[in-house]
């Protein structure tokens, strides 16, 4: 499978990976299908979305797909991150596969977990 240069850098030079401490929230989520798990923990400070952070097991796609998805998660509210859907995740990284279009849609349900856990309180 062949793959564009951007989603082979955030591949190869993943942005914003690793543990955050003090997270105001932390989810993670699974895709049953291919097994591919992704742990997204965010930081909200005045309202905004400062820091996101993750970790996935997974291939290429997943990796990408969750560097991108924390760049695009930092400095938006939590009622804009509701927009972050997989078709934007996957126009991030310049377009995704068809075959890899699932590990976009393992980061848009993954904004939607924290957004509920961030609405219940954490």
């Amino acid at each position: 499978m062949l793959f564009n240069d951007t989603i082979l850098d955030h591949f190869r030079n993943p942005r914003n990976a690793g543990d955050l401490s003090d997270a105001s929230a932390t989810v993670e989520v699974t895709n049953p299908v291919c097994g591919d798990v992704l742990r997204l923990a965010v930081r909200v400070e005045a309202g905004r979305i400062s820091v996101a952070r993750f970790k996935t097991q997974g291939c290429v796609a997943a990796i990408a797909s969750s560097s991108v998805l924390t760049e695009m998660l930092a400095g938006l509210t939590p009622a804009d991150a509701r927009g972050i859907t997989a078709q934007k995740i996957s126009e991030a990284l310049g377009g995704l596969p068809p075959a890899t279009l699932h590990a976009a849609q393992l980061g848009a349900d993954a904004v939607a977990a924290i957004l509920r856990k961030l609405s219940s309180g954490g």
